[in-house]
């Protein structure tokens, strides 16, 4: 059986050459510029981002049931007294990220809380 000539000896050679760098460079635009991702890392920005939307939906649950609480209005001025670094612990320690079904406060929900209720004048 005769091969074709772009089979044989050199032209063989050149072919997979080609074929090896076409290869490479699909993957490298493909992951580079074409949006390919791993799956690991899908995995992970799918769970940053339900992180983040949960923490959208429960900052201002938390912020209402901050003001909702007696002397709200005090309360408020402690949490501002405090210092930045640590008003998200003054949130969870006052209960106010801790939702039903959850024995610790959500520190996410906190440090958004804190942030929401001291940009408030």
């Amino acid at each position: 059986m005769k091969l074709p000539p772009i089979l044989q000896a050199e032209s063989r050679t050149r072919l997979m050459q080609g074929a090896a760098a076409g290869v490479l460079v699909t993957v490298v635009v493909g992951f580079g510029w074409g949006g390919w991702t791993l799956g690991s890392s899908a995995t992970k920005m799918a769970e940053t981002s339900a992180t983040n939307a949960m923490v959208a939906a429960l900052a201002p649950i938390c912020v209402n049931k901050f003001t909702q609480a007696a002397e709200s209005t005090a309360t408020l001025v402690a949490l501002k007294a405090t210092d930045s670094w640590q008003q998200d612990t003054f949130v969870a320690k006052g209960g106010w990220a801790t939702f039903p079904g959850n024995k610790e406060p959500n520190r996410d929900v906190a440090e958004a809380c804190a942030k929401i209720l001291t940009a408030q004048k």
